[in-house]
């Protein structure tokens, strides 16, 4: 099964995060940088862990960040069905 498939059915949705900070060489300028993967809400220890290392190893300290969160598969539109069709 496909890893992006997979993390789907076990509960991860997309999340988009953009993240506002400061230039390291004009910190009166903003700049922006989105942020996309595969995350568990409400805790999201994929973003936080990105926003960990941003914070640890990445010039320009952080202003702000907004994100949102959706489950693309949930429980009632999946459905494991017996059959086949095979076509020639």
């Amino acid at each position: 099964m496909h890893k992006d498939m997979e993390k789907q059915l076990n509960g991860y949705g997309l999340t988009t995060a953009q993240i506002l900070y400061h230039l390291p060489d004009h910190p009166a300028i903003l700049q922006t940088y989105v942020w996309q993967d595969y995350d568990l809400a409400p805790d999201f220890p994929e973003m936080r862990g990105f926003l960990k290392f941003w914070e640890e190893k990445l010039d320009g300290p952080l202003h702000s960040v907004r994100y949102i969160h959706r489950r693309l598969i949930s429980a009632t539109e999946w459905r494991a069905l017996k059959g086949e069709f095979i076509l020639h």
